[in-house]
């Protein structure tokens, strides 16, 4: 009996995916096996224990028992894997072996791919949200330039839906949880006009919940007190036309909708500078002392956020004289709309309008095309891929009312008085108070960005004798990009012209040593007038080469044994941020000033060398699995997407490494019913000694020789699934599993009051129903223990400078004045879930 859902060599709570059709199988064989577990990570049907390639692969009774809904729900059951969010869940970030890329820019590609139904998503958070009733979900470690090719520098994560069935069925499930989280979803499917050839699937589900956390809105304008809330719903139809015995044909569409609140911060710690803020506010912005875990946001602009995804595919698979022939067509549209109070306080600083001018959409065609066949001696796939990438995005970023005597107490303050001087950008800029930075004024980007991708690929294996392959893979890739911006600023950058023919006087004031530092941060991206009007293109073009080689060898039905070699390619982009330099001088200061638009915004290609050598080891009669793989990785050109306290910018780094073990243990006990697993990741992934280029001001000073942020060195799960009759009608299920990691720092700059202790999170269900699953009652909870953790901690907007000392790469806390700010990780949740099926 075939059996689609397992993993391999990475440690994973996943390997108790395949319960259910184990469970079936052991109806017949009354003993489930090891060797009963087929993946497709080489898009051909394969005994786990045979592939030559780390993939873990959740079957769907896992990821029912677990509760996994998205990919960020995958982090407790595979090890090695991390997904955070941050200033919306459109900004969702997948790591491999604690490689990823930062998802707060659209111009970057996700080091992670994301494959849906065969169909390439653009960016990780394009895959955040229900993915309805799902076969499996394949996890693969390591570069995957071959065979799913596009940007895939780190690993992909598959995901495969359940397709129509010719016998019917339906389901219909109903949720309640705290947070007053409820949530219905029904599914049907079946034959249509009473053929054989034709058959359909339909899936809807909403889901509701309220915030977690509270929110203080001051002044307002916003009235909402709760963030991080969630409603949306979502609809997927499939139809399945099977015309004869050597064809098929499946479509499918699918449209989601959220709209929520998503996503406010807390403070991590509360820098002096929140003294000035209460001056400009009437009152505290901030909490007096930060209680992160109060989960209390402070908030005076709101985080509405709205998200649209519709897509539809057609995939054909028809078995020709010459193999097996497959071609997936898709269009896709996805569009997320925010809202953001940028500085994160009561006062009124700045903030992003959910206006229609602070979005991004993607809108996407992709073609496939693959011809498999074998021979005796022989397996072999060819096969091509077409992209055509649309990306439009709009940027808002506008002064609140507060922003102007704020920065002016910034600029004025001395240790004779710290919370600076009323009105002195007024004094200054030599013009009435509150009329240089006037609320609701800021800049408005706009980026239109084409990438069209063609790839040709081919992955063999030839089978020298019966115990020992060699597998090739091989794909050259075309991409060419052509970015479009155009920039303005409403006031026309009124209070930074404004400093910069008045520099003599200003230096007057503050003293020449001074006037370049206060004319810097009154020409900050978003004021700065040479961006006024401005429309630039460009146009770039990579073409590369990627593939793998593989040796693998059975020296028993046990043991079985592969080395590896892989080259994985990531496409270069732009940063779509706006970005200064210090190219520029004033006359009559002497100074130099960031004032200068950077015009190439460009950044490398990635590039990443990798080698692995596992052993897969069936033992005691095929009940136990045990899985050992080693690792090294090397990447060049690493793309770092960091924020510099005023704009996102993408830094090319030289080179990363990330070396370690990934080690799974399975054991379908004695016991029936009852499985355990058991895994490790050991991923130490850190950049280069190299001095970070490029780098003005050495803001990422921190980071040469030092692990990469959001890369626990240590990453282990656990997983025990028993299931057992009760009676003669009844039987009973239980789950519970843990995800373990060690330390690691959540900020790209490396700043040591981001890091995040050691933390381990658990999930549990129990449940009883019929013994024909026509019904199932659950009680089911989601981080157990309430586990306290941050996903990313990040610097206040404009509020205190680090203690780095760029010169000697050290850190002094003593110097440090910034208030930092976190998303934090889902608190306890828990309730109770009603199944049913016909």
């Amino acid at each position: 009996m075939r059996f689609t859902q397992v993993l391999c060599g990475t440690a994973s709570a996943v390997v108790l995916a395949g319960l259910t059709p184990l469970t079936a199988q052991a109806q017949q064989t009354d003993i489930p096996t090891v060797d009963s577990i087929v993946v497709t990570a080489q898009k051909r049907e394969q005994n786990l224990q045979d592939v030559p390639v780390v993939v873990t692969a959740i079957g769907a009774k896992l990821l029912q028992d677990t509760g996994v809904k998205d990919i960020k729900d995958l982090t407790i059951l595979t090890p090695g894997l991390t997904v955070t969010s941050t200033s919306s869940e459109a900004s969702t970030t997948a790591r491999i072996r604690g490689v990823g890329t930062v998802g707060d820019n659209p111009g970057l590609e996700s080091s992670v791919g994301v494959v849906i139904d065969g169909v390439y998503r653009p960016r990780n958070g394009v895959s955040f949200g229900d993915l309805g009733e799902m076969e499996r979900i394949e996890v693969l470690k390591g570069p995957q330039g071959t065979l799913f090719g596009k940007n895939t520098s780190a690993g992909v994560i598959n995901i495969v839906t359940k397709e129509p069935e010719f016998g019917f069925g339906a389901t219909a499930e109903a949720t309640l949880g705290n947070f007053n989280a409820h949530g219905v979803s029904a599914s049907v499917t079946g034959p249509l006009f009473g053929t054989e050839t034709l058959a359909a699937r339909l899936y809807v589900a909403a889901r509701e919940r309220d915030g977690y956390n509270d929110v203080i809105t001051g002044k307002g304008p916003s009235k909402r007190d709760q963030d991080a809330d969630q409603g949306f719903y979502t609809v997927r139809g499939q139809l399945l036309f099977v015309p004869d015995d050597k064809s098929t044909f499946k479509l499918i569409g699918d449209y989601t909708r959220r709209d929520e609140n998503c996503c406010g911060a807390v403070q991590i710690r509360t820098g002096p500078t929140a003294g000035i803020l209460a001056l400009v506010n009437g009152g505290a912005a901030l909490a007096t002392t930060a209680d992160p875990y109060a989960r209390v946001a402070y908030s005076n602009r709101g985080a509405p956020s709205s998200i649209e995804d519709k897509g539809v595919s057609l995939e054909g698979k028809i078995d020709t004289p010459f193999g097996e022939l497959t071609s997936i067509s898709a269009i896709r549209q996805w569009r997320t709309d925010n809202g953001q109070d940028s500085d994160f306080s009561t006062a009124d600083l700045v903030y992003r309008n959910k206006d229609g001018t602070n979005y991004s959409e993607f809108t996407t065609y992709t073609q496939e095309l693959r011809l498999a066949g074998q021979t005796d001696k022989f397996d072999w796939l060819v096969g091509a891929f077409l992209a055509d990438e649309r990306l439009k995005t709009e940027a808002n970023f506008l002064y609140g009312n507060d922003y102007e005597q704020y920065l002016g107490r910034l600029l004025s303050r001395s240790a004779a008085n710290p919370a600076g001087v009323p009105n002195f950008i007024a004094a200054l800029l030599g013009r009435a108070p509150n009329t240089s930075y006037v609320g609701g004024q800021g800049l408005h980007d706009q980026y239109k960005q084409r990438a069209t991708t063609v790839a040709l690929f081919t992955n063999d294996t030839w089978h020298v004798t019966d115990a020992f392959d060699i597998t090739a893979g091989l794909r050259y890739t075309s991409e060419e990009k052509t970015l479009n911006t155009y920039q303005t600023t409403s006031d026309g950058g009124l209070g930074c012209r404004t400093a910069l023919g008045r520099a003599g006087a200003i230096a007057g004031i503050v003293g020449a040593a001074n006037v370049g530092t206060v004319i810097a941060n009154l020409c900050l991206p978003w004021s700065n007038p040479a961006f006024n009007g401005r429309g630039t293109t460009q146009n770039r073009s990579d073409k590369e080469w990627s593939g793998t080689i593989k040796a693998s060898y059975r020296f028993s039905p046990e043991v079985f044994t592969y080395a590896s070699f892989a080259r994985g390619y990531k496409g270069g982009g732009y940063n779509l941020d706006r970005t200064q330099s210090s190219d520029g001088t004033q006359a009559g200061t002497a100074v130099a000033l960031p004032i200068v638009p950077i015009f190439d915004t460009s950044f490398p290609a990635e590039f990443v060398d990798s080698y692995e050598i596992g052993m897969k080891n069936t033992l005691f009669n095929r009940s136990v699995l045990l899985n050992v793989t080693g690792f090294y990785q090397k990447y060049t050109d690493f793309q770092l997407n960091t924020f510099l306290g005023t704009s996102f910018v993408v830094r090319s780094i030289p080179e990363v490494t990330s070396q370690g073990i990934d080690a799974d243990f399975l054991w379908f006990t004695p016991v029936r019913g009852l499985a355990v697993q058991a895994g490790l990741t050991y991923a130490d992934t850190k950049y280069g000694k190299q001095k970070i280029p490029n780098d003005p001001g050495n803001a990422l000073a921190l980071l040469p020789g030092n692990r990469l942020s959001l890369a626990p060195k240590y990453s282990a799960s656990a997983s025990l699934t028993y299931e057992h009759p009760v009676g003669d009608s009844l039987k009973a299920r239980f789950n519970i599993g843990g995800k373990y990691s060690s330390a690691y720092n959540t900020g790209s700059d490396l700043f040591p009051p981001k890091v995040q202790k050691a933390f381990t999170v658990a999930n549990a269900r129990v449940g009883i129903g019929a013994a024909d699953d026509k019904w199932t009652v659950e009680l089911w909870g989601q981080n157990l223990f309430d586990q306290e953790y941050k996903q990313v901690a990040f610097n206040g907007t404009l509020q205190g400078s680090s203690g780095l000392d760029a010169t000697h790469n050290t850190y002094d806390p003593t110097r440090d004045t910034i208030t930092y700010d976190a998303f934090l990780g889902a608190p306890r949740t828990y309730g109770m879930t009603l199944r049913s099926k016909f």
